[in-house]
């Protein structure tokens, strides 16, 4: 395998979908994402980086922004917020992470913690020592009930944590700091949301949604869905 920068490989952006669908449609539709998501490539291309294979195929990417606010005032909107003042024009004080993305072909290869290593160089590259991630647990769709703050307590028999993608960054050596409640915030039309999820939503009321950490806030009358996603703030010190 070998890693290649934005930077390095720009002509590695435009193979994207060799991928896969890494992401349930309605995550789409972040709007701060709508606005900023492009302009990682543009603005950190030593930040955004690629993993191929020896045939020079795609098998993962990750993304982060440099940001400024560090890991003692992490904010409750932390996705939104990491990815929403990285183009404010504003002194980098940590660098935040926004995705690692596996292709569907290669998860369950380690690939995550291999992603995860590399930003923590590039990071250290550009002079910084404060890595965070507004991490979304990877499990936590499967218990979408569940309170955030109790959920990133659940612990194996071995004593780490049961998230599989949380317990990555601890075993790195990252430090769960806090919830972010707020993370990102996803609204749609009725329609839209019946076309992201190929649910039908009949009337008014909180919808478990597949893929979705916590449930849907579904209002008929007002004509919109609301997602507030939580994830949770972890601090590595590279």
């Amino acid at each position: 395998m070998k890693l290649f920068s934005q930077a390095e490989r720009p002509d590695l952006l435009q193979r994207r979908d060799e991928l896969g669908a890494t992401w349930e449609e309605f995550m789409h539709h972040d709007a701060v994402a709508s606005v900023c998501w492009d302009r990682q490539y543009e603005e950190y291309p030593d930040l955004q980086l690629w993993l191929v294979d020896d045939d020079d195929r795609l098998i993962a990417e990750s993304n982060a922004v440099a940001i400024p606010f560090g890991p003692d005032e992490l904010p409750d909107d932390g996705w939104d917020a990491a990815l929403g003042q990285a183009f404010e024009g504003r002194p980098a004080k940590a660098v935040s992470a926004i995705a690692i993305s596996v292709g569907i072909d290669h998860r369950g290869e380690g690939l995550s913690k291999t992603m995860l290593d590399a930003m923590r160089k590039a990071v250290a590259a550009r002079g910084l020592s404060d890595l965070v991630a507004p991490v979304r647990p990877s499990l936590k769709h499967r218990y979408p009930l569940a309170r955030i703050e109790r959920y990133v307590e659940w612990r194996r028999e071995d004593g780490k944590l049961l998230d599989p993608w949380l317990r990555v960054h601890e075993d790195a050596g990252a430090k769960l700091v806090r919830v972010a409640p707020e993370s990102m915030r996803i609204s749609g039309s009725i329609a839209e949301w019946e076309d992201w999820t190929k649910l039908a939503f009949p009337e008014s009321g909180t919808y478990v949604v597949p893929g979705a950490l916590v449930p849907v806030e579904i209002d008929r009358e007002g004509d919109e869905g609301v997602y507030v996603e939580p994830n949770v703030w972890m601090h590595h010190k590279v």
